[in-house]
């Protein structure tokens, strides 16, 4: 006897996502403004105030149960009247599914801390700050991690110069670490990808003392032996 066929539970996937994002957005109206599944994920857009009652409910609720923060991170869209979008990916390890919260702010505007619901939070809600400028309000201690403590701006917003303000060397003689204005070794150069073998129209010094090539077809020189 045969064993019955498996099914393929990729099949389904679309729907199950379906169905989640119609049980969230029931259970907490008007927090979830917006849903989309593509690549197989589920990802919800998300009022800035409802944060945390999101995230609480996710974690909590028997039919989510998504108990993992795997990464927090901040998206800079410079044209947007709010110009920065805060991303909170999370795993449900009991229905072996991922999860994706988004939610608009910007410099002016804070996001409150989810340290106290997901302590892995705290790290990825200083890196967001240090390269952004994201503040998050009851942050237990919200500083930079990634850049020095003098740094200035927050060097992933798309509007930070490529080059910096500053730059940090070693100085030998006062044996400590000194920070200088950006200077520049040279200009940006102009690079003109043709080939050096083709249209070599300058005379090279030193061609002047060379005699005509016994192919050079100009000089009127042999051109081959032929029979």
């Amino acid at each position: 006897m045969s064993d019955p066929p498996m099914s393929d539970s990729r099949s389904d996937q679309p729907d199950r996502l379906a169905v989640l994002a119609e049980h969230v957005a029931a259970s907490l109206p008007g927090a979830v403004t917006a849903t989309e599944i593509r690549f197989g994920e589920l990802s919800l857009r998300i009022e800035r105030e409802a944060l945390l009652d999101v995230l609480r409910f996710l974690r909590d609720d028997p039919r989510c149960r998504f108990t993992l923060l795997c990464d927090l991170c901040g998206v800079d869209y410079p044209d947007r009247e709010q110009r920065f979008d805060v991303v909170y990916n999370l795993l449900s390890i009991h229905l072996n599914q991922r999860i994706r919260l988004k939610l608009e702010t910007d410099e002016a505007q804070p996001v409150a801390s989810v340290t106290g619901l997901f302590s892995s939070a705290g790290w990825w809600e200083r890196e967001a700050w240090d390269l952004f400028g994201i503040f998050f309000t009851d942050h237990p201690d919200l500083r930079r991690i990634l850049t020095d403590y003098g740094f200035e701006g927050h060097p992933m917003r798309k509007d930070f110069p490529l080059t910096g303000y500053v730059e940090v060397r070693y100085d030998d003689e006062q044996k400590r670490v000194v920070y200088e204005p950006v200077r520049l070794t040279q200009e940006f150069r102009y690079f003109d990808y043709l080939s050096p073998w083709e249209g070599m129209n300058t005379i090279l010094p030193g061609d002047e003392k060379a005699g005509p090539g016994p192919g050079d077809a100009s000089t009127g020189g042999p051109q081959g032996t032929g029979t």
